[in-house]
């Protein structure tokens, strides 16, 4: 297992920094005294954030970067060495969707999504790898989805590609472990989060997408992969609803299958119209929206006791030790004041002389 440095020693890699889950992991890692070199397509918003790292005190740098191109990614790589002479955590967020049915999908549609989810985070490990073992140790850290396991309607491009992130990871995982590289790699799976994400997805529902129900904040995402860095995990889910959806699936596909069809095919709609013409990231990036939050701020959940207690394993042992004791107490008290009142019955029935 990768003993990781803690996150003030660490230069750390965000590509796909400019807004969302990234952004905010972009100023968490800052905020705890790393060296910060972003990536994303919009040099806008890189551009925004490096600003608000820096206006804090904090240290970071850009690169506009396409996840889709290894050459780009590569830039990416060798600039953040050229800056800071290392890379200790590579975490890479970058990606795009299209909301329609698989008939609605053209084969440009699915093979671009593939190209920046799927194909850009293999790209981002390959240009990272290099570096970190270098380095001796460090982290790779890829954020796919909660529908790694259980794909929705109206994705299949982005459930193929998060599918597909799972088993990239897996079999880096086995490698490293069995040549005795000290690389950690972690695959986090966000539930629905609240980020502006579904405002740059393109759609073809003739609305607006928004994500499942229940919705988290972006920020317990930034916790999680930050998390990561310091502490070598296979895996972290990012909300109780979405590890419940995968264990379901884990014991009972079928009814995984129906609780998503039940919930998922107007969960995922608003009530804002919006054509299929509309602006949209899926071949460059969009600008206006280089924030971290989306438009569900207010149904939005800004803490997952599961996803706590996954990031604090202690107080979580220790909380269920603390359960475990005050039900074994209850039980003893149960059983002592059964003993006592079998005894109380029993004299009295011995003085009565039965």
């Amino acid at each position: 297992m990768s003993k990781l440095k803690p996150i003030k020693e660490q230069v750390v890699v965000v590509f796909g920094g400019s807004s969302g889950i990234g952004r905010a992991t972009a100023l968490l890692f800052a905020e705890r005294g790393a060296k910060v070199v972003l990536a994303a397509r919009g040099e806008e918003g890189l551009k925004t954030v490096v600003e608000e790292i820096k206006e804090k005190g904090g240290v970071a740098e850009y690169v506009a970067a396409n996840a889709a191109d290894y050459d780009s990614v590569e830039r990416v790589a060798n600039k953040a060495v050229e800056l800071f002479g290392r890379i200790d955590t590579w975490a890479h967020i970058a990606a795009v969707s299209l909301y329609a049915t698989f008939e609605q999908t053209t084969p440009e549609e699915f093979k671009q999504i593939i190209d920046i989810n799927l194909t850009g985070q293999a790209y981002g490990a390959m240009a990272a790898l290099p570096h970190i073992k270098n380095e001796g140790r460090g982290a790779l850290i890829h954020v796919s989805s909660v529908e790694a396991r259980q794909a929705l309607p109206y994705q299949s491009a982005y459930a193929a590609s998060k599918h597909g992130i799972r088993g990239f990871l897996s079999a880096l995982r086995l490698e490293l472990e069995h040549d005795g590289i000290p690389i950690s790699v972690t695959e986090i799976k966000p539930s629905g989060i609240n980020a502006p994400f579904f405002n740059k997805a393109r759609t073809k529902l003739g609305v607006k997408p928004k994500p499942v129900s229940p919705i988290y904040q972006p920020q317990i995402v930034a916790d999680a992969i930050v998390y990561a860095a310091e502490n070598s995990v296979p895996e972290i889910t990012v909300g109780g609803a979405g590890r419940a959806l995968e264990l379901t699936g884990a014991i009972a596909p079928r009814l995984a299958d129906a609780l998503v069809s039940w919930t998922a095919f107007e969960g995922q709609k608003t009530d804002e119209q919006k054509s299929i013409n509309a602006a949209d990231n899926i071949h460059s990036p969009l600008p206006g929206f280089n924030t971290v939050e989306g438009d569900f701020s207010s149904e939005a959940k800004g803490i997952s006791p599961y996803t706590w207690t996954a990031t604090h394993p202690f107080v979580g042992k220790l909380l269920i030790g603390l359960a475990v004791g005050a039900a074994a107490s209850l039980a003893t008290r149960a059983v002592i004041s059964n003993t006592n009142l079998f005894a109380s019955t029993t004299d009295k029935r011995l003085s009565a002389g039965e």
